[in-house]
């Protein structure tokens, strides 16, 4: 099994994981949730692995920027997953699935490390 990075090329915490990955000649699958979307199958085994509080992005700007009915109507996975899919943005990234299976979201050279162990 390969590793694959799940997220949207232009944002910054997305960039800094590939260019990490990049300089430790690590190979990956790149999928782009604007130009494939988001998986939605993926998205249930994400929110499994981590929990949909930790893949649903409640600090970026794209939840921000959604109104307060939205926004409320957000109270357990299923809601969480229909605003995911809905608005890719909002998914916090990247969300990686390691070589072994595990996922992970978010970046930090601790975190990639051990992964790659």
């Amino acid at each position: 099994m390969s590793i694959t990075v799940y997220g949207i090329p232009n944002c910054d915490t997305v960039k800094k994981a590939r260019t990490w990955l990049a300089d430790h000649q690590v190979d990956i699958a790149w999928h782009d949730f604007k130009k494939q979307g988001v998986p939605a199958a993926e998205l249930d085994r994400w929110m499994n692995a981590v929990g949909w509080e930790k893949v649903l992005n409640r600090q970026g700007t794209t939840w921000r920027k959604l109104d307060d009915a939205t926004k409320a109507s957000v109270t357990d996975a299923a809601s969480a997953k229909r605003v995911m899919l809905d608005q890719p943005s909002v998914i916090k990234r990247p969300v990686v699935q390691w070589a072994d299976g595990q996922i992970t979201v978010g970046f930090s050279e601790a975190l990639f490390t051990q992964h790659l162990g």
